[in-house]
């Protein structure tokens, strides 16, 4: 009998979606052939990279990113639907990704994103490949929302986190999950972001180091503001995300499971920490390479 359609669901998580590149590796390392892969915010991100031959490319971004770099990416933009326009970040998805389209790709790819206006749940299953990653990204509040068609997308991990689904309309006939959303509520960042803030940024620099270092009163040092007696801007709006995504994720897993659910321990890595893809992606490596037994025994390996 002919081996079955593989098909990775990649979860959303933001900086913890350093992980999918582990689970990736994991798979390439045991000759496991993915034909399907589909994924929902950073998920979208890493699987487009992987359907494009682009991962160790876009590995090697993640592993040289500091937090300068980070800061970097960020252009703070309040009037345009988000804190952020997004648009630093697109140029570097682009570089990394490309700008193919979707349908010309080798495997079957769909990204997730949520129509703003009426909340439906929008598969991106053809067109440009950077414009549906850059889409699916788009969490509230945080990246400005995307038009496409005429329609408002942002992030896909509001309505599916980890697309099981998608993957199984595409084809899919054993699916691998990755949630990276197992763990995480309940738990705030250690270190204030202002403490790691890149000395070496000075006023005449590019990004959201000027913006800190021009002024305590710049609307970025109250966001970034850490306060142990109240939560600050990102505490409210991740720990609020990390609920609504924890409590739907159990639901769509429960309602559409996986054939194999990969978990990786990330309950410790925050929201926009992508400085550590050294550690994310060996967290998800490990996850994947335990699994590896029972994905072959389902695939009826010797």
């Amino acid at each position: 009998m002919a081996a079955p359609r593989i098909g990775l669901a990649l979860g959303s998580g933001a900086a913890r979606g350093w992980a999918h590149i582990g689970v990736l590796k994991a798979l390439t390392a045991a000759g496991i052939e993915v034909a399907v892969v589909c994924g929902s915010s950073i998920g979208a991100v890493v699987g487009a990279a992987y359907a494009a031959g682009r991962l160790a490319e876009l590995e090697t971004f993640a592993r040289s990113l500091n937090w300068r770099g980070i800061l970097g990416q960020l252009d703070l933009r309040p009037a345009g639907g988000g804190l952020f326009a997004g648009e630093r970040i697109s140029r570097t998805l682009i570089d990394l990704i490309g700008h193919a389209a979707i349908e010309t790709l080798d495997l079957r790819y769909g990204a997730v994103a949520t129509e703003l206006g009426s909340g439906r749940e929008i598969w991106l299953r053809e067109g440009d490949l950077a414009v549906a990653i850059r889409a699916s990204m788009a969490l509230p509040g945080v990246l400005a929302p995307v038009e496409r068609d005429g329609q408002w997308l942002v992030d896909g991990g509001l309505v599916n986190p980890v697309p099981v689904s998608l993957c199984r309309a595409l084809g899919a006939e054993l699916v691998l999950a990755v949630n990276l959303n197992g763990g995480i509520v309940g738990h705030r960042r250690l270190q204030p972001v202002a403490a790691v803030l890149p000395a070496e940024s000075t006023a005449g620099s590019r990004g959201l180091g000027a913006l800190w270092h021009s002024g305590a009163n710049t609307l970025l040092a109250q966001l970034l503001r850490d306060n142990n007696h109240t939560p600050g801007y990102f505490d409210v709006l991740v720990g609020s995300v990390n609920i609504m995504q924890d409590q739907i994720t159990r639901t769509r897993l429960a309602g559409d499971p996986p054939d194999i659910l990969v978990q990786p321990r990330l309950g410790h890595i925050t929201v926009m920490e992508f400085n550590r893809a050294v550690e994310t992606i060996a967290a998800g490596e490990a996850a994947m390479q335990a699994l590896l037994p029972a994905l072959h025994q389902l695939l009826g390996d010797a």
